[in-house]
């Protein structure tokens, strides 16, 4: 008697056959890059949001250095000098207004507007700046009245009393250049600036922010 022994043959229904694994994606840390964007667009956020804050503190800057190329620098402001430093101190007091006026209960609707006075403030400032800058280059004639009004160094009082000629400061000269631009250059560059900055934080949606 023969005895069969079946051996198991491949058939279609078979086993299921055993899959490998997947490898599944391990989400990390944000990257680098993502994380710095999202740094940049909340700094921008608030500033935006503390905008007669910043305006009032690079206004100050602005004043401070200015005088400070004045003492330290011997550099005596002209005509156009004295009138650009005007328009900073209209810009900070417009600021510390509007600083006070956030604190009352119609800062919700004086926000706005007193951003976008502070645009057309530091718009002016650009355009008096980029006309300075034109005069120093020789592009057209400044105002006869170009003279650093009552800002004489101590010298110039000496060489006045000795019976000498003080020689003003001219407004088409530049007393400074750095990679190219005067100061009223970089000022026309830095009032542009602001006032791009000015109107951005005038037409942007208000957002509480804490304080």
């Amino acid at each position: 008697m023969t005895t069969t022994i079946n051996t198991p043959s491949a058939t279609n229904a078979g086993p299921a056959p055993i899959d490998s694994p997947t490898a599944t994606e391990v989400r990390g840390p944000a990257p680098v890059e993502v994380v710095a964007t999202a740094a940049r667009a909340g700094l921008v956020e608030a500033v935006l949001a503390w905008w007669p804050f910043v305006a009032l503190a690079v206004s100050a800057a602005m004043l401070g250095a200015a005088h400070a190329f004045e003492t330290f620098g011997k550099m005596a402001p002209c005509n156009l000098c004295l009138k650009q430093r005007e328009v900073y101190w209209v810009a900070g007091t417009v600021a510390l207004i509007a600083i006070t006026a956030s604190r009352s209960p119609w800062a919700a609707k004086v926000r706005r507007p007193f951003n976008l006075l502070l645009a057309a403030i530091f718009l002016y400032g650009a355009g008096l700046a980029a006309f300075h800058a034109g005069v120093e280059w020789k592009w057209w004639p400044g105002p006869t009245t170009c003279t650093g009004g009552s800002a004489a160094a101590a010298g110039d009082l000496v060489a006045m009393l000795k019976g000498g000629k003080v020689k003003p400061p001219a407004c088409d000269t530049a007393a400074w250049v750095f990679l190219g631009l005067s100061m009223a250059g970089w000022n026309a560059i830095a009032s542009l600036g602001l006032a791009v900055a000015s109107l951005t934080a005038g037409l942007r949606k208000a957002t509480p922010v804490a304080p």
